[in-house]
């Protein structure tokens, strides 16, 4: 029979000038994720136009980072969302744990195509059609 044994540390006892100093880091670090994520949001947006989807997930990495790390961008974020929820609504499915990142590319190509496209020219909704009738 194995038995392990653990021992209690005793807790450290930090000087106000060691908090001082986590607390700069701490706030350094922040600075450092929210700026790294704003230059993430906004190569994702300078890249959104070429062709394959690889601006979309830079934004959501960068959004994910600037979100994390700053109460004011989480409070606008949530006041845009409020008052756009058919905006914010595919990328909150891309911020979730495990996002729907398949559905969400879908439901964005079938609006665009919605946009641009005139209604005999759809191809994407047939297609869909289709796929529900093999079913």
């Amino acid at each position: 029979m194995n038995v392990s044994v653990a021992l209690a540390m005793p807790r450290a006892r930090f000087s106000p000038a060691d908090d001082l100093a986590r607390e700069i880091v701490a706030r350094g670090l922040r600075i450092f994720l929210v700026t790294l994520g704003l230059l993430l949001i906004l190569g994702g947006a300078l890249i959104a136009p070429l062709p394959g989807p690889l601006g979309l997930p830079l934004t959501v990495v960068g959004l994910m980072l600037v979100l994390r790390n700053s109460f004011k961008a989480r409070k606008q974020f949530v006041r845009f969302q409020h008052a756009h929820p058919k905006l914010i609504f595919p990328l909150r499915r891309l911020l979730r744990r495990e996002p729907e990142v398949v559905l969400v590319a879908w439901q964005q190509a079938l609006r665009i195509e919605r946009l641009i496209v005139p209604r005999r020219w759809r191809v994407a909704v047939r297609l869909r059609k289709s796929f529900k009738r093999r079913r």
